[in-house]
């Protein structure tokens, strides 16, 4: 529990590919390296990003997401993290939220009361980047700009060009990267390589963080974190899915979020956790099993061949485990699945699914989730991100779903008896 006063500051830009996510861990370092006592979490719902703050700042990140999150929630989450200080990694542009325009980086800076870091990518302007301040600046009066870090500059004339053109805008500049390709992280589908699959990581932050410290004023940005409105409390919480829940995890199933994992420990769930691609079982004691997502699709033929957890999840079917998947671990309970080669994968055959990764369509946005026979929770709200799509899904399904703007999506997933599960991320209960 941290019991110091959090001061906290939100890393934000303009737009995705300002190069946030490589400034955020430069700065997690490098204040990590000069003393800081620091933790990160990540706005929305973004399941790679925390793993490479972990690694930055040697803590664990959580997520905060505004939209699906009550404020009670978001507020004990931020202060529960360890750490004097929080640095909170917003997600896509200031002002872009859900559908319906709620729940952006700018609504989850006021409700806590953060000031707001703002990074923009210079590579391509100059004196057009006063306007482009001043707009974001003045757009919402309710918002406290710390500071400006220049990304991607190009020149030492470069960066005097835009030094000049901000100096009226009454928000000062706290650092100037240069543009350098090595500054780039690998990515793929559904955004990062993971951190765990990125080699060199620790060498790539590492580089990050002595770039971030010679070219911003560490000092000064350390003095922009301010005491936040979070607060320690009793707040609702997602029940676990039995008293001894076995995870899934592995570069194939690494999608969840540590609130969940959090939620069920402080009920007195007992977790234990297996790798489907090492062909690890289950605990037989299990009375709870979670496939979360991930990449399945790049895993097929270890999946299809992993005899000794297909044997052991029958058994556990058999047995009246529950049995629950997301996404990912959705298409693993189904028959088949179809990878980007067009290459058919036989998968568990617990429920009546056949997925292809061939032709790859995006599914994607904020979902309201309504069950009446899920351990859950009866009203949920959660997260559709995903490029394959159901051949074949036949069964009781097992959520109602509308989306962030109330229109009803119809139905979505399937359960078979003690057997569930559905292409939604579940991020918390209503």
């Amino acid at each position: 529990m941290n019991t110091q006063q959090q001061q906290a500051l939100m890393v934000a830009a303009p737009q995705s590919g300002s190069g946030k996510t490589v400034i955020t861990l430069a700065l997690l370092r490098a204040l990590k390296d000069i003393g800081l006592d620091i933790s990160a979490a990540k706005a929305g719902p973004d399941y790679i990003d925390p793993g490479f703050h972990a690694i930055a700042s040697g803590r664990p990140s959580v997520n905060l997401d505004p939209w699906a999150m009550r404020t009670e929630r978001l507020e004990d989450l931020a202060a529960a993290q360890a750490g004097s200080y929080l640095m909170v990694e917003a997600m896509m542009g200031l002002y872009d939220g859900a559908a319906d325009g709620s729940a952006s980086p700018a609504s989850l800076a006021k409700s806590l009361g953060m000031p707001i870091l703002f990074v923009i990518d210079a590579a391509r302007q100059s004196h057009s980047i006063a306007a482009l301040m001043r707009g974001f600046r003045d757009h919402d009066h309710g918002l406290n700009f710390a500071g400006i870090i220049l990304n991607r500059v190009g020149s030492a004339r470069h960066e005097t060009l835009l030094r000049n053109a901000l100096a009226d805008i009454e928000v000062p500049v706290l650092g100037a990267v240069p543009c350098d390709q090595k500054l780039g992280l690998p990515e793929r589908h559904l955004g990062l390589v993971q951190a765990g699959e990125t080699s060199e990581i620790e060498n790539f932050i590492g580089a990050a963080g002595q770039l971030i410290a010679t070219h911003c004023d560490l000092e000064l940005i350390k003095d922009s974190f301010k005491p936040t409105k979070t607060d320690e409390k009793s707040v609702g919480r997602l029940p676990p899915l039995g008293q001894r829940i076995a995870i899934a995890q592995d570069n194939a199933f690494s999608f969840i979020y540590p609130h969940h994992v959090n939620d069920w420990r402080e009920q007195g769930a007992e977790l234990s956790f297996f790798s489907p691609l090492k062909d690890e079982a289950p605990n037989r004691d299990s009375d709870a099993i979670f496939l979360p997502g991930g990449y399945p699709e790049l895993h097929g033929e270890a999946l299809s061949e992993a005899s000794g957890f297909k044997k052991s999840m029958l058994d556990h079917r058999h047995k009246g485990t529950l049995i629950y998947g997301e996404c990912g671990g959705y298409m693993t309970l189904g028959e088949g699945l179809i990878d980007a080669d067009g290459n058919r994968h036989a998968m568990l055959g617990l429920l009546q699914l056949e997925t292809s990764f061939e032709k790859r369509k995006l599914h994607l946005g904020y979902r309201q989730l309504k069950t009446n026979d899920f351990g859950l929770g009866e009203r949920l709200r959660g997260h559709e991100f995903h490029y394959s799509s159901a051949l074949k899904a036949q069964g009781k399904p097992l959520f109602d779903v509308k989306d962030a703007l109330g229109a009803d999506l119809g139905t979505a997933g399937l359960r078979s008896d003690n057997v569930m599960g559905s292409y939604m991320h579940i991020i918390d209960r209503v």
